[in-house]
């Protein structure tokens, strides 16, 4: 009755039709070049002769879309059938593989019912897909279960896009309509308590994975709802799986091991999409066990391994704009919960005041992320929040307040190939009049590319085997470690 759906997975297509033989044709002769004949004033405009291949094209368009058509008009007829038939409190009450296999099992009641005419292929594919539409999250499902791929980037019901490898992709995961789109889209943000409609249009939210997910909906989004999905890997990254993929060289993991170690505030700079929170997620892997750690989130992303660890979310204002929970009453918070380290997933306002007043007053350790493309900007945006929250401070002061609370900038990038890497481990020094002092442990330097494009580069240490926080490593018995990782990170000493 229709051929394979293009809604999921694969790239199937419409089979071409068989091309016709086509007559050999003599060599041309060679002939006597002719004056090409006057134009009649009165003659019509040539209509130009279509190339054979775009008639083609527009034909196999055609069917795929009256494919597409049919597929989903019988899809519907189906899926209303069985919303008709089925207790869907009773539904809710069974667990997933009992309740696909009851769905599956009327769904091929119903076919037989209604007679419709279909290979076994396309059967086990539309039940796929009822059942994704009823217990998950629609055709976004085949996307969701790969682990290759980072982002899911949904631009209206008929353009989804993927980043796999670095590079952005176009799939072919179609929606029905907007309006299935956004059903998909308020059963994602339902989970986390959050809603998502005309009067409040945007939308941040998680899946149950941690996995990042933001929604902006009409009249905002102009050409129909956008969807985007930052996606977590189910295996958690380790800082051995970035040494493996070259993010951090194997002596620069034992630098950023010592600092999770010896407690440590660091604060993690990078851009949009260069690792942040996967590299947040690594160094607390270090943390002790007997540690009672409170972590603060916009959207709970964090996955931290230890048995005592308390998580606490923001809220977004309701209807009436009442109910707000920001960022900042959340790490003030936190400061009465008697926390022996503070992570805040992201830095970006006035709670970065409070965040540094925590790291100066015993709450060693504490950790968070913030955008810059440089630990020199990360120092300066920091300052700017600060500002910004209406803190009417000399900027020496609060610049003071930075250098006494941060030890270490942990700087992450995403280079022009799609690659993550971790460029600087630079440690805050002190004040020399107004500025800040910073000095640089591990450096990334770019080499070069290979034919195929990819970058080339090594991380060294700058020659500095004794830094500012050796007093810190000595007091957890990490001097020695420290300053020989830092010793064979130095690329001089090594060639020697």
């Amino acid at each position: 009755m229709f051929g394979k759906r293009t809604s999921f997975g694969g790239n199937t297509q419409a089979t071409p039709p068989v091309p016709r033989p086509v007559a050999e044709t003599p060599p041309p002769r060679a002939e006597v070049p002719r004056a090409a004949p006057a134009a009649r004033p009165d003659a019509a405009p040539s209509t130009p002769v279509r190339p054979a291949r775009e008639e083609v094209l527009d034909i196999h368009a055609t069917e795929s879309a009256a494919r597409d058509k049919n597929y989903f008009q019988t899809k519907s007829s189906i899926f209303n059938a069985l919303i008709d038939s089925i207790d869907l409190s009773q539904l809710a009450a069974m667990d997933q593989v009992s309740a696909r296999e009851e769905i599956r099992d009327i769904v091929a009641e119903i076919i037989a019912l209604k007679n419709f005419v279909m290979s076994i292929a396309e059967q086990e594919d539309l039940l796929e897909d009822i059942c994704n539409d009823v217990l998950g999250y629609g055709p976004l499902e085949p996307l969701l279960a790969r682990d290759d791929i980072a982002d899911i980037m949904v631009n209206g019901s008929q353009r989804c896009y993927i980043e796999v490898g670095g590079k952005v992709k176009l799939t072919n995961v179609r929606f029905r309509d907007d309006a299935h789109l956004m059903n998909v889209c308020q059963r994602i943000v339902s989970q986390v308590g959050r809603r998502v409609d005309e009067s409040s249009p945007i939308c941040d939210a998680r899946l149950p994975d941690g996995s990042r997910v933001n929604v902006i909906a009409p009249p905002l989004s102009i050409d129909g709802p956008a969807l985007t999905i930052r996606k977590f890997k189910k295996d958690k990254l380790t800082l051995a799986q970035l040494v493996k993929f070259a993010s951090i060289s194997p002596e620069g993991a034992e630098v950023l091991r010592i600092l999770g170690r010896i407690r440590a505030n660091i604060l993690i700079s990078g851009g949009t999409g260069s690792g942040k929170t996967t590299l947040l997620n690594c160094l607390t892997g270090f943390i002790e066990k007997d540690e009672r750690v409170i972590t603060c989130e916009d959207s709970a992303e964090l996955q931290l391994q230890q048995p005592h660890v308390v998580r606490l979310e923001t809220r977004p204002p309701n209807l009436e704009g009442e109910g707000e929970i920001t960022m900042r009453e959340l790490v003030r918070n936190c400061l009465r919960m008697r926390p022996e380290r503070i992570i805040v997933g992201e830095v970006r306002g006035p709670e970065a005041f409070d965040l540094l007043q925590a790291m100066n007053t015993g709450h060693d350790g504490s950790m968070g992320t913030l955008h810059a493309n440089s630990p020199r900007e990360a120092l300066s945006r920091l300052e700017s929040m600060i500002t910004m929250g209406g803190f009417a401070l000399p900027s020496r002061t609060i610049r003071e307040m930075i250098v006494s609370s941060i030890d270490v900038i942990v700087q992450a990038a995403r280079l022009r190939d799609g690659s993550r890497r971790i460029t600087h481990i630079s440690e805050v020094l002190g004040m020399e009049g107004d500025v800040i002092v910073t000095q640089d442990i591990v450096l990334y330097d770019i080499m070069g590319e290979d034919a195929a494009g990819n970058l080339i580069g090594r991380h060294r240490s700058t020659g500095i085997t004794k830094p500012n926080f050796t007093e810190k490593a000595r007091y957890f018995n990490e001097e020695a470690a420290l300053v020989e990782a830092l010793e064979r990170a130095n690329v001089e000493f090594r060639d020697i």
